[in-house]
């Protein structure tokens, strides 16, 4: 009997604002069984992560299994024949979202995200800017058309989050809900009224 393969989530982090998004979604996938993650990070998004969390480049490798720089197409990721469950792009900058809408695969991370739509498979693009341009917005319709998902990482505020964490955890677990994977951190709705604090 063949051994089961480890599902293969490939997360990118590109120059946008809110790195802590997919330094979160490393290490929530980190702990679950089964789950093998492949990252990519742009130079900017490099940039980002030591500005916001003044993380070094290693320690957030640590969180992956595999690594692949950012300028290497010919990476295993780069090919369809590499067997993945999906691909997240957290965050994902106006300038990555262009490239993916317009299938310029001008380095790793758009080359795997071309791959991702082309193969049908799960591509998930946290896109972060504010406001949208009409730019913006025809390059977001142009990916959800090709089957990608834009998720702008707004948060929730019906379940009452009270600390800035809080609100990450509850983004970034839904996008693992929209990788078809288990999450604990972000409560399901089961309607207002079971939700809504009683007053005494």
């Amino acid at each position: 009997m063949p051994l089961a393969l480890p599902q293969r989530i490939i997360v990118a982090i590109s120059g946008a604002s809110g790195a802590i998004y997919g330094v979160r979604l490393l290490q929530m996938l980190r702990e679950l069984d089964g789950v093998e993650t492949h990252l990519t990070v742009s130079a900017a998004g490099l940039l980002n992560l030591s500005q916001e969390l003044d993380m070094s480049r290693s320690s957030l490798e640590a969180l992956a299994h595999a690594v692949h720089p950012v300028h290497d197409v010919g990476a295993a990721i780069a090919s369809g024949s590499f067997q993945c469950a999906g691909m997240v792009i957290a965050p994902c900058s106006m300038r990555t979202l262009a490239a993916v809408a317009h299938g310029l695969s001008d380095n790793l991370i758009t080359r795997a995200a071309d791959v991702m739509l082309k193969e049908r498979r799960r591509l998930i693009l946290m896109a972060r800017e504010t406001p949208l341009s009409l730019v913006h917005l025809r390059n977001m319709t142009a990916v959800t058309e090709m089957g990608g998902i834009i998720f702008p990482p707004v948060p929730g505020f019906y379940h009452r989050p009270q600390t800035l964490a809080e609100m990450v955890d509850n983004t970034v677990s839904r996008v693992v809900d929209l990788l078809g994977l288990p999450q604990v951190n972000a409560p399901r709705w089961n309607g207002l009224a079971a939700n809504t604090p009683t007053t005494p």
